[in-house]
């Protein structure tokens, strides 16, 4: 026998209570799990996701981490971290790295291993110990005197998605920041005497310079971002610990390129690297 619908007041059904929910739009509760299922799935078969699950987009910032730390923890070990700002003063932004994105004084990578090829310039910093930040806050000084080299990096843009840049940029900042590899060059350990601010860098891809300047990077400092990651933005997966890599963000802006290129990029003082990509 079939039981009575549960009747409220006005005598809607649960039924009528779902249309009504689903008209004026109540939030959904946010699923963290199926937005990491998506990305990992996503990440080994190769097949680009057109968006996340309706349940799963994230709406916020701190959403957005919480699907980027559920990815991590799947991945295994994090090796180095992307950090980055928009601005000067804007709330930084990362997303950890794990070993097998991540190439050391390496001249070749593969294109299969991406969907899109966006190259950018960064500076890296490798740390010598760990900074907890249980035991913080950290200081300035104490976040650099932590780090042990300074290295020059070429980082590959990537998407899981079908298009990059297609989607809002919150689902965007869950997919890893769209992170691709990261290519950290050899080490300078007399780091101190340059100044990142005002550092020149160019970029020079199949023989053309695309860029020269001076500095570049939109956060300004990225010293800012190194103790905002120590002190906030690596909290929820461990702080940071020696022998991580740090990358601090483009300072060439991202450039995108065909499955077949060279690329050179040269700090000056610190160091030049040149990356082929076929």
């Amino acid at each position: 026998m079939r039981s009575k619908p549960l009747v409220r007041g006005g005598g809607q059904t649960h039924a009528d209570l779902s249309r009504i929910r689903n008209q004026r739009s109540f939030p959904m509760s946010f699923d963290r799990d199926a937005a990491v299922y998506a990305l990992l799935e996503a990440r080994f078969t190769r097949r680009g996701l057109d968006y996340l699950p309706k349940s799963s987009q994230p709406r916020t910032e701190t959403e957005a981490i919480d699907i980027q730390d559920g990815v991590a923890c799947a991945l295994g070990p994090i090796a180095a971290w992307k950090t980055g700002s928009a601005t000067a003063n804007s709330e930084p932004f990362r997303a950890p790295i794990h070993a097998d994105t991540l190439f050391l004084e390496a001249s070749h990578i593969p294109a299969r291993m991406f969907r899109v090829i966006g190259v950018e310039a960064e500076i890296v910093y490798r740390f010598g110990r760990d900074l907890d930040p249980d035991k913080g806050p950290y200081a300035r000084n104490d976040v650099l005197d932590a780090v042990v080299s300074m290295h020059p990096a070429i980082e590959i843009v990537d998407t899981r998605f079908k298009t990059f840049g297609a989607l809002d940029p919150l689902s965007h900042r869950a997919d890893q920041g769209n992170h691709g590899a990261l290519i950290v060059g050899s080490a300078l350990t007399d780091w101190r005497i340059l100044d990142p601010v005002r550092q020149p860098v160019t970029l020079v891809i199949n023989g053309k310079r695309v860029c020269n300047t001076i500095g570049g990077n939109s956060a300004v400092d990225p010293v800012r971002l190194l103790v905002w990651l120590a002190n906030i933005g690596s909290r929820s997966l461990g702080g940071l610990h020696a022998g991580q890599f740090v990358t601090t963000g483009s300072c060439t802006g991202t450039i995108f390129v065909e499955s077949a290129a060279q690329v050179t990029i040269d700090f000056q003082g610190l160091g030049a690297m040149t990356l082929a990509i076929d």
